[in-house]
């Protein structure tokens, strides 16, 4: 979110959709969430992706859209993960992004950079700007808290369709009003939209396929255990006839 102060919002709900995000999240666990509370905040990789999945389900708003935009704002390439992943400790100062191993970190550089007089500030999974939003967060630890940071994202987008009743108008004045601006962060936005639904489609398609084989091979494994259960039945049964049968005498 570079620069956007086209509309005036005062009473964001954040601060409670930021406590259904971290409750969603931790209740959705891993599988369906990607984000483990439990876990370190410095394992940034899935610091982002837990909130953005909740606040997708929460708001009910298009699949992978809110993911696409975080991407498009914070994204970098994650080598453990093989993938473009948000990361919670980007700071962007005008052309100046940059990406830090920790929060602690990014709040230094977030200090730095007010000290020289510096205002226009993004930060976050969702690069929410200081200057435009600075009555977003009541501290840069709220600010770069992911789940806090995702929430405000989350809430303004929201406000942004309501107000335009178009996912594509949002998505661009969620970054700037600028036309110029607008329209090619859209397009920005929807070619990673394009590219997270065709990832999401075939990771699903694969789950299925997955799915079924296993079934399938436990399927297989079942009738041959009977089968085996069937045979040992059937040669104690075999061996018991087989068997001669011996009178013992009575001794008087």
């Amino acid at each position: 979110m570079k620069a956007l102060s086209l509309f005036p919002l005062k009473a964001l709900p954040c601060a409670g959709l930021a406590a259904v995000l971290l409750l969603a999240a931790a209740v959705l666990g891993p599988a369906q969430a990607a984000f483990d509370p439990a876990q370190a905040i410095d394992s940034g990789a899935k610091s982002c992706a837990g909130p953005i999945a909740a606040a997708e389900r929460l708001t009910k708003m298009p699949d992978q859209l809110l993911t696409s935009v975080a991407l498009a704002e914070s994204g970098r390439w994650d080598s453990v993960h093989k993938a473009k992943v948000a990361w919670p400790w980007t700071v962007t100062s005008g052309s100046d992004g940059r990406y830090f191993s920790t929060k602690a970190e990014a709040i230094a550089w977030v200090k730095t950079l007010r000290a020289r007089g510096v205002t226009n500030i993004d930060v976050g999974c969702m690069q929410i700007n200081l200057h435009h939003h600075a009555d977003a967060f009541v501290s840069l630890d709220e600010a770069f808290d992911p789940v806090t940071n995702v929430a405000y994202a989350a809430a303004f987008l929201m406000d942004l369709f309501q107000q335009k009743r178009s996912w594509a108008v949002a998505v661009g004045l969620y970054h700037s009003a600028t036309p110029a601006l607008h329209f090619a962060y859209r397009e920005k936005v929807q070619t990673i939209w394009n590219d997270e639904r065709r990832r999401v489609a075939e990771e699903r398609r694969q789950a299925t396929i997955t799915a079924y084989e296993q079934r399938r091979a436990q399927q297989l494994a079942d009738m041959q255990t009977r089968a085996a259960e069937a045979r040992a039945r059937e040669e104690a049964r075999r061996i018991a006839l087989n068997t001669p049968f011996v009178v013992t005498a009575a001794r008087n």
